[in-house]
């Protein structure tokens, strides 16, 4: 849940061998300070521990990628997603949900911003081996604890990522939310399509949350070259955005991999959840939006 466009699950990963996180996964720990830091309160979310965990410097705010009214769009939609999967955590937790999957989990810091309810569930992280040994390192550094209930899972998500989770300790027997921000844009119609109907098997009352891309062309005009930067990045970083979607699209696909319910989280309902006051301009773009599947 920690990527922006431009961060996703990428590609196998062999030995172990520690990593630095991916430079999209840097800007999104960056942006969600920056949040805290540069935007009104009460903020979306209050989340500085992914600047910790990066350590970039003093300068960091110096950087063009931090500029703060030309990322105010992006940083908002960065921000949002990250609190409305939370929410849905919160809800479905309530409901007895005891199971939370993060997958491309990157540098999200759910598990040490939240532990009052992160204790109440298993969390499990899905990252490349490299990126999660450097994240467990400087976790490590900085005195966080890594409880029980927080469990690592380092795969290769080309080979059999769903069995290595399993072998971890989650039970597809048992409802479970299961996050995928930042993810399916990386991945061909096939993959997204094997990745819905593996959590749409999953027990009754499981969740998915994923965001998704709209094509360039259906985004605000205002936004559409920033969105074909961010294209143009990922394919020169090698990690191409393969997958775009309307809503439609991206709804009906859910609806074929068996999800009992489909919705469609936009922009205009992130915006008016989380940044009423704000003024015009300010909240999410459309240009990555959401959809929740159950089953």
């Amino acid at each position: 849940m920690s990527q922006e466009p431009g961060a996703g699950m990428g590609a196998g990963m062999g030995a172990e061998v520690e990593t630095a996180p991916d430079h999209t996964a840097v800007r999104v720990a960056l942006w969600r300070a920056l949040h805290v830091q540069a935007d009104p309160a009460p903020h979306v979310i209050e989340d500085e521990v992914g600047l910790r965990l990066v350590d970039p410097g003093d300068g960091w705010r110096e950087r063009p990628d931090m500029d703060v009214d030309a990322t105010r769009r992006i940083r908002a939609s960065i921000v949002a997603r990250a609190r409305f999967v939370e929410d849905v955590v919160v809800e479905e937790a309530g409901k007895g949900v005891e199971q939370y999957v993060v997958l491309g989990a990157g540098l999200d810091t759910f598990a040490q911003r939240r532990a009052e309810l992160g204790a109440k569930l298993r969390v499990f992280e899905v990252e490349q081996p490299g990126t999660q040994a450097w994240k467990r390192r400087r976790l490590t550094e900085l005195g966080y604890a890594l409880p029980d209930w927080l469990r690592f899972v380092p795969v290769d998500f080309e080979g059999d990522w769903w069995g290595q989770l399993a072998a971890a300790g989650f039970d597809a027997g048992r409802p479970a939310v299961v996050a995928a921000t930042g993810v399916i844009m990386y991945l061909t119609p096939d993959a997204i399509s094997s990745l819905f109907r593996l959590v749409a098997g999953l027990a009754p009352g499981s969740t998915l949350v994923t965001t998704f891309l709209r094509p360039v062309d259906d985004v605000e005009p205002e936004q559409r070259a920033q969105l074909e930067v961010a294209v143009r990045g990922a394919r020169a970083a090698g990690t191409p955005f393969l997958s775009f979607f309307t809503p439609e699209q991206v709804l009906e696909l859910g609806r074929e991999c068996g999800f009992r319910e489909v919705r469609h989280v936009s922009a205009a309902d992130l915006a008016g959840r989380y940044f009423a006051g704000w003024g015009e301009g300010t909240g999410p773009s459309r240009g990555e939006e959401v959809m929740v599947a159950s089953t």
